[in-house]
């Protein structure tokens, strides 16, 4: 029970800036880690917000139903229910969501993480940062995929009047849009996709044994970094990162006066979840040449719904 299946966490580590403006360095501030990990976290338990086929349980009922482990003996595990067929017009299928009890803003954001539920047709897995009243203090989205995906796509999204321009080769990834207004273009934000063969998403970021992705928020700017297992920095081993060392990151967010960071980023807790189907899963099922639709003969609720056992590594 305790394999490979659903995300697994080693840590999670929050840094805060110490020092003068040229002396700056970070210090940390909250770790998740071991028996603990859940601790400081709220359960979501409403109606998902980008309508997915997902029924999100609280603390107790996920406890009881082995969607999370946290025992201090190994990595934290949270994931989704895999063993009952449902009827795709019911609820959805058992999942988790949950938000941090603290926030920021600013910071430096770790996440050592070994699985996650990439490559699996319907689901939608996500590791964020969000603001109260969306979109007024932002959301900046980590790892983002869905489907079989293969590279992680980081994005924010705001309120209007913030647009962020590509940052060419001073970064790894390959940038989508520049308009980040979360109320224009279906709310598809800014982003970046991850650059290809990193093994930043999905099953090849499962057979690599995962890694670490470094989020350092700023007034000047957001950047996020990813480190896959065998190359992650010793500086972040130590707990003593220090991003000025580290190599291109794969997606970098400029303050400029197209977006004021300060303006549009406050307050916000992190986020873990993993929902099907709904805005973006379901929204391109079947964009894939049929391979998750097997050729139109299931719709994406469909496919959750009976297909239990395709989730086990969820």
């Amino acid at each position: 029970m305790h394999s490979d299946h659903r995300i697994s966490f080693i840590s999670l580590l929050l840094f805060v800036t110490v020092g003068a403006y040229r002396d700056q360095r970070y210090k940390l501030n909250t770790r998740y880690a071991g028996a603990d990990f859940f601790k400081g976290w709220d359960f979501f338990t409403g109606s998902d917000p980008t309508h997915g086929y997902v029924t999100y349980v609280n603390e107790t009922a996920a406890e009881a139903s082995h969607l999370i482990i946290a025992n201090g003996y190994g990595p934290t595990y949270m994931g989704v229910e895999h063993s009952v067929a449902l009827d795709p017009a019911g609820p959805g299928r058992k999942s988790v969501r949950i938000s941090s009890q603290k926030s920021w803003t600013h910071g430096l954001f770790l996440a050592d993480i070994s699985h996650m539920p990439g490559g699996i047709c319907g689901t939608w897995p996500a590791f964020w940062l969000l603001g109260p009243d969306w979109p007024n203090n932002g959301e900046i989205d980590i790892v983002e995929g869905v489907n079989q995906q293969i590279d992680n796509l980081m994005s924010l999204h705001t309120s209007a009047n913030c647009t962020m321009p590509n940052q060419g080769n001073a970064q790894l990834g390959n940038i989508n849009s520049e308009q980040c207004d979360g109320t224009l273009n279906n709310n598809a934000g800014c982003g970046s996709t991850a650059q290809a063969g990193n093994s930043t998403y999905g099953k090849s970021f499962n057979s690599n044994g995962g890694g670490v992705y470094a989020t350092e928020w700023t007034s000047d700017h957001i950047k996020i970094w990813f480190f896959p297992r065998g190359f992650i920095p010793f500086d972040i081993k130590r707990d003593n990162p220090d991003p000025n060392s580290w190599p291109k990151p794969q997606a970098i967010f400029q303050g400029s006066s197209s977006c004021n960071i300060d303006t549009h980023f406050a307050n916000q807790k992190l986020v873990f979840d993993t929902t099907f189907c709904g805005d973006w899963a379901g929204g391109v099922w079947g964009n894939d040449g049929g391979a998750c639709s097997q050729g139109g003969a299931f719709s994406c609720e469909q496919f959750v719904a009976g297909s239990p056992g395709a989730f086990k590594d969820a």
